[in-house]
């Protein structure tokens, strides 16, 4: 592996590595029954945003690059509730080890392989989808942060 690929390939690992471990840091201090509380009605759940992050994973990376098979059910990602913090947590991480795993194979020319996807119009390329995607995991950790500092708040309510 050339000193570009193995720098591309270790920092994505790094940084995949430390998204996961904030989201635990973030989520394993909430409490079972305030995962899928929505304290502002505009927004998600914690819930509903690790479907999301691990939903996006699954197909961006798993079903259109490792060819894992995943489906999407996408607006599920943002319906759904009721699954225990650790069933989310671990479907999480193995989504996690999938694109660690992956990146950790991709070859010099891999970086640069034609890449298609739904909803994805502007990744050309698997080093584009998988820095995209990095990116919009922690854009939702940002959120994950907000919520759980308002969950963990004395006297927070919100709709369940």
């Amino acid at each position: 592996m050339s000193d570009l690929s193995q720098t591309i390939s270790s920092t994505l690992v790094a940084y995949y590595d430390m998204i996961r471990k904030r989201v635990h840091e973030l989520v394993d201090s909430l409490p079972e029954d305030k995962i899928w509380r929505r304290p502002y009605h505009y927004g998600n759940s914690v819930g509903n945003l690790l479907l999301h992050l691990t939903g996006n994973l699954n197909y961006y990376i798993g079903a259109q690059i490792a060819k894992t098979g995943y489906v999407r059910q996408r607006d599920r990602e943002f319906s759904d509730s009721g699954k225990p913090k650790e069933e989310l947590l671990r479907n999480f991480d193995q989504a996690v080890d999938m694109v660690i795993k992956t990146i950790k194979k991709q070859s010099g020319d891999d970086w640069t392989a034609s890449y298609v996807a739904e909803r994805e119009p502007e990744s050309k390329d698997r080093f584009t989808v998988l820095f995209r995607c990095a990116s919009h995991a922690y854009h939702h950790v940002g959120q994950i942060i907000y919520l759980q500092k308002e969950l963990t708040r004395t006297g927070a309510h919100g709709s369940e």
